[in-house]
């Protein structure tokens, strides 16, 4: 892999259309050859989420607000690493919050 550097001040954020309403991202990595995707999450106050799991490693890093997940907050600077196919959330904001949220792909060694 190279390097690659950008500030993320200058992308733009879009809807993110597979999270509930009231979610914007930035899409920092994302690519079939690499192990990673990572995204900036904005959500809203009051953003609601139903309890999941994923095929990846998920990991967690609030930037900015917090999160609510399950009767746990998690504050600007928690992080998280929530192992593939674990249950995690609900998720709900009373603020707004920024998470830097990155997947690892099966076939990474982590």
């Amino acid at each position: 892999m190279k390097e690659i550097s950008f500030n993320t001040n200058e992308i733009d954020w879009e809807v993110a259309k597979e999270y509930p309403a009231g979610a914007m991202k930035k899409v920092l990595l994302e690519s079939s050859e690499s192990v990673l995707q990572s995204f900036l999450l904005k959500i809203e106050p009051g953003w609601k989420m139903e309890e999941h799991s994923h095929v990846y490693t998920e990991l967690h890093y609030v930037l900015e607000g917090e999160v609510w997940s399950g009767d746990k907050v998690f504050p600007a600077g928690s992080f998280r690493i929530i192992p593939k196919q674990t249950n995690h959330g609900p998720f709900t904001t009373n603020k707004s919050a920024v998470i830097l949220v990155v997947w690892i792909r099966e076939s990474s060694p982590l």
